[in-house]
């Protein structure tokens, strides 16, 4: 989330938000940092989290190139690019989600 100042991270926190009511996905805690984003996400276990991640990323990405097309070409040679092809998931274990909930709150 580079681009603080276009106001691109506050899009992509309600992008998120808006997918995710309409998936019946629960946003326990959701910050953006300088070129990421965390978030703690509750959804079920019926559906694989490779799914939830790719949809956010097409449909953020779409949205974001149709708002914010004119910043976005001058940091991206190609069209229709945001996000990396990575991402890091995991389930929560041994730790709280309280814990995690204080980890992303302190991002960014």
């Amino acid at each position: 989330m580079y681009y603080y100042s276009n106001g691109i991270n506050s899009f992509v926190k309600r992008a998120i938000s808006y997918l995710t009511e309409q998936n019946d996905w629960t946003i326990i805690a959701m910050e953006t940092d300088k070129d990421h984003i965390h978030i703690l996400l509750e959804y079920d276990t019926t559906e694989r989290i490779c799914d939830i991640i790719s949809m956010i990323k097409q449909r953020t990405t779409r949205w974001l190139w149709i708002r914010y097309r004119d910043v976005l070409s001058k940091k991206y040679w190609k069209k229709h690019i945001f996000w990396s092809d990575g991402y890091f998931a995991c389930s929560i274990g041994e730790v709280s989600s309280t814990t995690i909930e204080k980890y992303i709150a302190e991002q960014g």
